[in-house]
């Protein structure tokens, strides 16, 4: 791990409980076309803390020097067009490492500061049509995080959706068109007391979690005390965390390249299926989020074999935003998935109550 950081964030295996939430964000950066996550919950739980630890987790990236869209200098689906037009007539790029970028969505974005815009000042200085990259384009190859995303203008929801489903964005602006890479691990979180998403905005996001303040006063003291350390001595707390960081950041990468090898066997996906039908779940999203998710945690956990504790861990996640809601009934806790996947996966309810967490230090 780099020991020079741009920035100076909590360290992600400090984090104390919300293993769902930490679960969820692992397996999007270890299969980032899961689809994002959606975090809802409580004020001062931990979300956006979570989040910024997660991009100061992840290993350097190899970005061409002075690119805009933190082009990719081998993969072709991750290059701007600009880097590939270069790379065609020969040209010899200059490559350096960059921290993985972390971009943060305000409310009052507009869709040309998401998705770029005309260079004003170019047009006037030198008559020429130039595109301003936008938010988008910052974000390519890394995190795009919308806090309070249940605010968010609709229309801007359906543009961050569209282009993290396709990892391109598009931009026809004053007879400029832009053809752009923009993939990126979408994450959103809110508070549902202060608005819910359209549920076909809310199906999009590859998994839910929910996460809940800290009940327990011996936990409450633990978490007010790592903070006050490191608020006092960041450096000092930083440190004495390495050696795990640096373990789980070896895991994950090993996760993600072992992904491809990773297998699940006909009946577990024809079971996963019957969940997702029995739950009346619309389209099939839900199928193709679980199947990734398992083989994400599978990866991991360095198998190349899915397992149905594995689908017992993320079923939850994948679905439960997924569901056709009783109108008296604010957020689904995953209830009616965890009984559903019981009884076809024939297990006890009792037993599953503690499937859905993971030790990370394990």
């Amino acid at each position: 791990m780099s020991s020079t950081r741009k920035r100076r964030v909590f360290p992600f295996t400090a984090v104390i409980g919300q293993e769902e939430m930490k679960l969820a964000l692992l397996l999007n950066i270890i299969d980032p076309r899961i689809g994002g996550v959606m975090i809802m919950g409580d004020r001062g739980t931990g979300k956006s803390t979570t989040i910024r630890a997660l991009a100061d987790l992840l290993p350097d990236i190899q970005v061409v020097a002075g690119d805009p869209y933190n082009s990719s200098p081998i993969d072709p689906d991750l290059q701007s067009s600009d880097v590939q037009q270069r790379l065609e007539q020969g040209e010899n790029l200059p490559v350096e490492g960059s921290q993985v970028p972390m971009v943060d969505l305000p409310l009052g974005a507009t869709e040309d500061r998401l998705c770029g815009t005309i260079d004003i000042e170019k047009a006037l200085s030198e008559g020429v049509r130039a595109f301003e990259p936008g938010l988008l384009a910052k974000a390519n190859r890394g995190l795009l995080y919308v806090d309070e995303v249940n605010l968010l203008d609709d229309h801007l929801v359906d543009v961050l959706l569209d282009s993290a489903a396709s990892g391109w964005n598009t931009v026809e602006r004053e007879g400029v068109s832009v053809r752009h890479p923009a993939r990126f691990v979408l994450i959103g979180s809110g508070n549902p007391e202060e608005g819910e998403l359209r549920p076909q905005l809310l199906d999009r996001f590859g998994m839910s979690v929910e996460v809940r303040t800290v009940r327990e006063a011996q936990l409450r003291v633990q978490v007010v005390d790592q903070r006050t350390s490191f608020d006092t001595d960041p450096d000092a707390f930083v440190n004495s965390v390495q050696s795990q960081q640096e373990a789980l950041q070896r895991k994950v990468v090993e996760a993600q390249e072992r992904l491809d090898g990773v297998e699940i066997d006909d009946d577990l996906r024809l079971r996963i299926s019957s969940v997702c039908g029995e739950l009346d779940v619309d389209g099939l999203r839900g199928d193709i989020v679980t199947n990734r998710s398992a083989r994400a945690l599978a990866a991991f956990e360095g198998r190349t074999e899915v397992s149905e504790e594995d689908v017992a861990r993320v079923v939850s996640c994948s679905l439960r935003h997924r569901l056709r809601k009783d109108p008296l009934e604010q957020v689904d806790s995953g209830d009616r998935v965890v009984k559903v996947f019981c009884k076809v996966f024939e297990r006890s309810e009792d037993a599953d109550s503690s499937n859905f967490e993971l030790a990370l230090a394990s």
